[in-house]
Formats: C-alpha cells, structure tokens, sequence
C-alpha cells in the first residue's frame, strides 16, 4: 500500500524542549493512529476490488483483479501488513478466495444451466434479464495468480479453496485452456497444495500427476509451459519427499511410471537441493536449471 505520510505523523517532533515522557506517549498515540489508518486503508482497497471482482462485465473484473494483485504484492513488503491481511481475512465479506471462485473461475454455463434452464421469468416478467460476461483468458490467468498469492499469504486460504472443489476446478483449466492460464494453474497448484492434505488428497483423486506428465511430454506444446510442468513437479516431490503415507504416498512411483526411470531419479535427486541457505533469486536459478535437465532427459520416442 503507497500511503501518504499523514499530517499527524509529524505530531511530537519537536526541537527537543519535550520531557521524554510526553514525547513516548504522544508516540504511543501517533503509533496507534497509523495502525488504524492503515487497517482502514486494506479494507477499503479489498472492499473496493471485491466489489468490481463480482460484476457483470469481464473487463471490470479484470480491473479488480488487476487491483489486488497489486495490493497483493504491496501487502507481501512487511510482516505487519501480512499479519493485518491475514486477520482481515477472517471476515467473510473480506474474504478473497471464494470471490474467485464464483466468478472468475466459474466453470462456463454453471450459471445458465443452475438459473435459467426452465427458467421464464425473465421474459414474463418484469425484471430483465442478468447477463454475465464469460470470463477471458487474461481474466482467468489474472485470478490464478490472485490465488496463487492469497494461499502464499494466508495459509487458510487454502482451505476456503477447498471448499470450492479448487483442485477440480484448476485441472480443467490446466487440460482445457491456452498457454497463459496453464502456466499460472501450474503456480496456482503448488500453492493449493503446500501443506494442505485435503488439497494434496483431490489431486491425487484427479491423477493430476498423469496430467502434468503428459503436458510435460507433450513435444508439440510450448517449450516454456514444458518447463513449468519440470518446475511443478521438482517443487511438488521436494515438499512430499521422504513420505510414505498418503496422499500422494505413491507419487515417485507415478513419476518413474510415467516418465521413465531416468528422468524420474533426476526429478528425485534434483528436489533434495533446492537448500533453504540459499536467497530466492538464487532458488528460481536453480530450479529453472534443473526444470531443462528433466525436460532433456526425457526419452521421447
């Protein structure tokens, strides 16, 4: 959030002549100021994009989305506005995940056949119609990554996304959309997953890895989205490492299944090196490196 500094920050700055004790507690109440006027500022930016994230036309939403994903990324700069985030996301109204889910990534015609098959009501009576725009490629792709940063930043928000079957939801889109919208369901998954085994457990019920596997195989799909299929696996068996209960109990045997055993004990050995001494920037490196090395060792014939 880019806030301006208040006029009343600058109370208690004086030329020094102040006892101490005036000066802690005139702090204590510009301190206490702040924290209301920045409470005051998120919920406003949430109220605001929520309210745009459920209209009628795509572009209006795409907006929205646009808009809280960068309060997103505003949001992610200090441990004090995620703590914030994370109990404004307690309150239903504020709560981002289910928006998403019941607009933007509604699965097309859910909103035809559930409220018009039947339905006459709108030619007979006096109330027009409501129609709602279907949801673009860019707005689908802008959700899953609004998605991606609310289960990073709040980790019950995973479990909201549950609640609305997101894993089913998120493998159609990676088996029936473009390029954009599969490479960040890729992202988005991962997130999903990240300690939730209810998540974890859906996956593994739409045999998520066989869909990757074939993306990743998949010689005639773009390079870049092949990586990402590398990416999500070296991501996906480096946090299931070592488990031997379910879900996803079987998942190097599914991966040395479906993509052989080369490329399978490459996936295995590079997961284990992703340390976490080393900075973020470095990570990605490392990660894209060994994403290209599965994708070379596969034997496609």
């Amino acid at each position: 959030m880019y806030l301006k500094e208040p006029l009343w920050s600058e109370t208690g700055k004086g030329d020094g002549s102040a006892k101490t004790e005036d000066y802690g507690a005139v702090s204590e109440v510009v301190k206490s100021l702040q924290q209301q006027r920045v409470y005051r500022e998120v919920t406003l930016a949430l109220r605001t994009g929520l309210r745009d994230a459920r209209a009628e036309f795509s572009f209006l939403r795409v907006r929205a989305l646009r808009s809280i994903l960068k309060f997103l990324r505003s949001v992610a700069e200090s441990d004090s506005t995620i703590d914030l985030f994370n109990q404004i996301q307690s309150i239903p109204q504020l709560q981002v995940v289910p928006v998403l889910f019941q607009h933007s990534l509604k699965e097309s015609g859910d909103e035809y056949s559930e409220n018009r098959v039947g339905d006459l009501s709108h030619i007979f009576g006096v109330e027009p119609m409501k129609l709602t725009s279907p949801s673009t490629d860019a707005e689908v792709a802008l959700a899953l990554r609004v998605l991606e940063g609310c289960c990073l930043l709040h980790p019950h928000s995973t479990a909201l996304a549950h609640q609305h079957n997101a894993i089913q939801v998120l493998m159609n889109i990676l088996s029936t959309r473009g390029v954009l919208e599969q490479g960040a369901c890729l992202d988005a998954l991962i997130s999903l997953m990240v300690d939730s085994s209810f998540n974890q457990m859906d996956f593994e019920k739409c045999s998520g890895i066989m869909e990757v596997a074939d993306l990743l195989r998949d010689q005639e799909l773009d390079e870049d989205l092949r990586l990402k299929c590398g990416e999500f696996l070296l991501l996906l068996i480096g946090h299931v490492n070592g488990r031997d209960t379910p879900p996803l109990a079987t998942i190097h045997e599914d991966t040395r299944r479906l993509l052989g055993e080369k490329s399978a004990s490459l996936i295995w050995a590079a997961s284990r090196q992703f340390d976490s001494t080393l900075d973020t920037e470095q990570r990605l490196t490392a990660l894209q490196i060994q994403a290209r090395r599965v994708l070379e060792s596969l034997d496609l014939y």
